[in-house]
């Protein structure tokens, strides 16, 4: 008799279980700026299927040395991205930004043209594959690492399509002097940067109209909703403090967290369900969430 009863709880319980059917896309798109295909992944809400809605879209950004599946393969948690797009109803969209663009049109290397992608090329497949709502009011973008630096800065300069922006231990200060790293490492990334942008410009803010704490008066300007987090131990700390206070100098609204741990995917795991859930109250009181 336990065992029938095992059984049948089982099967009642069994819808449950499998409910969470986010649907993933892979995508190859052609990329004119860049003359070559750029692939991205697209999560599909369960609901998706049978709403005949326009649905609000997620950008979510990769980090350095990275690719447009890490979202997916290196979480602990590997169903995070479709729990997330099942429980609000939202088309998350990763696309790759390369091993070390940072996201910015590089005015050296034609190879190296994200900004344009991301918010021109990528939008425009997304916008004509899917029913998304096609205004910033139902479009948001986030990222990890250089993926939250590429998140606010391709926000930040086009206001026009993304209507808040979120990082988490994102690259806000790409002087690597300012990163808590071996000398190695932070030499071989301000090299990177040179070959991108040419030489530094100067010491303190080598490049101040590409990285987010040069950024602060356009982010003001904006109007940009922008959160922010990093954790404690992290090598970029100090660089998310920077920009903090800098938001907080010239009054600019911002949501900014610190919390426990490192650069790692157990963070950023953590991280990402608090931005989405403030990404949902966004788009909710613009009248673009799905119920």
């Amino acid at each position: 008799m336990n065992i029938i009863r095992f059984f049948l709880t089982i099967l009642l319980l069994a819808p449950a279980f499998f409910s969470l059917a986010a649907k993933v896309d892979t995508l190859d798109i052609p990329s004119e700026a860049m003359r070559k295909n750029i692939r991205a992944a697209v999560v599909l809400p369960d609901s998706y299927a049978h709403n005949s809605s326009a649905y609000p879209v997620l950008y979510l950004l990769h980090g350095g040395t990275g690719k447009f599946s890490d979202w997916h393969q290196k979480t602990p948690d590997k169903m995070l991205l479709h729990r997330l797009a099942d429980q609000y109803n939202l088309i998350i969209v990763t696309p790759d930004g390369g091993a070390t663009s940072y996201y910015f049109d590089s005015p050296l290397e034609q190879s190296s043209q994200y900004e344009t992608h991301i918010a021109r090329e990528l939008i425009e497949k997304i916008d004509g594959s899917y029913r998304t709502v096609q205004d910033r009011k139902g479009r948001v973008i986030a990222g990890l690492s250089m993926g939250g630096h590429g998140a606010v800065f391709i926000a930040t300069r086009h206001p026009e399509l993304y209507f808040a922006a979120g990082s988490m231990s994102g690259v806000m200060n790409i002087n690597t002097a300012s990163w808590k790293v071996p000398e190695d490492f932070a030499r071989s990334r301000a090299q990177n940067f040179a070959s991108l942008l040419g030489p530094p410009k100067d010491s303190l803010n080598p490049y101040p109209d590409y990285t987010a704490v040069g950024m602060t008066e356009q982010i003001k300007a904006s109007g940009l909703k922008l959160i922010f987090d990093c954790g404690t131990d992290d090598f970029l700390i100090d660089t998310n403090r920077d920009l903090h206070q800098k938001l907080l100098a010239n009054e600019t609204p911002h949501d900014y967290t610190e919390r426990p741990g490192g650069h790692s995917w157990e963070y950023w795991e953590n991280a990402l369900p608090y931005q989405v859930l403030f990404f949902h109250k966004l788009l909710k009181a613009n009248g673009v969430s799905i119920p």
